[in-house]
């Protein structure tokens, strides 16, 4: 722990820290929320994820595009221009009677307005903190994301059970606002800036530390996507259940990524931890029991922080500065694809038979994670006593005449 207190004490990585993780907080509520709100208004779990596909799909569309355009514009107009949209497409969704396809679209576009705060966040670490410092930051971070998924879930279902599905939507938005508001006025967005890349748009993609970090955030987050569905899908929105089973398994994320996100990272890195998900996630597909649950499902989250942490790091360790928030924006659109699609086959898993279907679905994505990286672990940087920060820009210096 004496690293993440080090890192701590530097000046303005705990604010940014809190900041980021305040404007990201919606994100942890928000499928919840649309789950119980549309599932409630149609009476059907397909066509909620239908809604939640749409949503991460203009996600997923918008992510290296808006990421990108934070080194034309600046960090601050596009974080300002997208947190305005992305608000007033999350209280449509709340408060206006709409059909399935029109939640769809509307979700689509809210999806689209998502502000990058993330790639925007992981852009600036570099610039904060020294190299040996930089795989700590971006574990710790990792780690501390979970506390959206531990508090978000049990928010979410405590108000839209108690109060209404609407409320759960609008704390949501509120949330957006206050916390994109803190980060937005964050000194180092007027400190770093980002230069323009000279690389045509999707060329980073090509890199292929970059293209496995996609792949296996695209099965990761697929993976925990069809939990989340499954989860509810058991306990259904009458009760408490499903958000404290969703808690229970970020907590397991949130202690394996303090635990083991200091262990150096090897070429097997990605697979081993994706190893755990998977084992935690097939294991709770035999029982749909809450403890049962609860235990095998912390499991899995063990190996959910560590994962991301790595996938962070061997981006970080592949590309140019100036390709960074692009990268990690298309990083981001594998990661929400994944949430698409596995929200999707789980619903429509849930309907055709029952919850269990949604965490075979999980076990799949996940067993597919443990196999790619192990597969492609010749293209899987070796940072065991490497610094992990991007690779500086550099400009042509011209000689002069002797």
């Amino acid at each position: 722990m004496g690293s993440y207190t080090d890192l701590l004490k530097t000046s303005g990585v705990a604010r940014i820290i809190a900041a980021q993780l305040t404007a990201r907080f919606p994100s942890g509520m928000l499928s919840l929320a649309f789950l119980l709100h549309v599932e409630r208004e149609t009476g059907s779990y397909g066509s909620a994820g239908l809604v939640l596909a749409a949503t991460s799909i203009g996600q997923a569309i918008a992510g290296p595009l808006t990421s990108r355009l934070m080194g034309r514009l600046g960090m601050r107009p596009v974080l300002i221009m997208t947190t305005a949209v992305c608000v007033a497409g999350i209280v449509s969704i709340g408060v206006l009677p709409l059909t399935v396809p029109l939640y769809m679209l509307v979700g689509f576009i809210t999806g689209l307005a998502t502000p990058p705060v993330q790639p925007a966040v992981r852009t600036i670490y570099p610039k904060m903190v020294n190299s040996r410092q930089l795989t700590p930051l971006f574990s710790l971070d990792a780690s501390a994301q979970e506390i959206i998924w531990v508090v978000g879930p049990v928010i979410t279902t405590l108000v839209a059970t108690q109060v209404g599905t609407v409320w759960a939507i609008m704390l949501a938005a509120a949330l957006m606002v206050v916390g994109g508001a803190w980060f937005i006025s964050s000194p180092e967005l007027g400190r770093v800036r980002i230069p323009r890349s000279k690389r045509k748009f999707g060329v980073v993609l090509a890199r292929p530390a970059v293209l496995l970090a996609t792949v296996v955030g695209f099965l990761l987050i697929g993976a925990c996507a069809a939990v989340e569905a499954g989860v509810v899908a058991v306990f259904g929105h009458d009760g408490p259940e499903a958000g404290i089973v969703l808690a229970i398994f970020s907590v397991g994320s949130l202690a394996g990524g303090l635990l083991f996100g200091h262990i150096p990272i090897g070429p097997w890195a990605t697979a081993r931890r994706m190893f755990i998900v998977f084992a935690g996630m097939a294991l709770a597909a035999f029982v749909m029991d809450f403890w049962w649950l609860s235990v095998t499902l912390f499991v899995a989250g063990i190996g959910i922080a560590p994962a991301l942490a790595v996938l962070f790091s061997i981006v970080s360790s592949s590309v140019k500065f100036s390709d960074t928030a692009e990268a990690y924006g298309w990083v981001g659109t594998g990661q929400l694809i994944g949430a698409a699609l596995g929200s999707a086959l789980a619903g429509f898993s849930i309907d055709g038979y029952g919850a269990q279907g949604a965490f075979w679905i999980a076990a799949g994505f996940a067993l597919v994670g443990v196999l790619v990286p192990t597969f492609g672990r010749r293209w899987h940087p070796d940072l065991r006593g490497r610094d992990a920060s991007p690779i500086p820009d550099t400009e042509p210096v011209p000689l002069q005449p002797s």
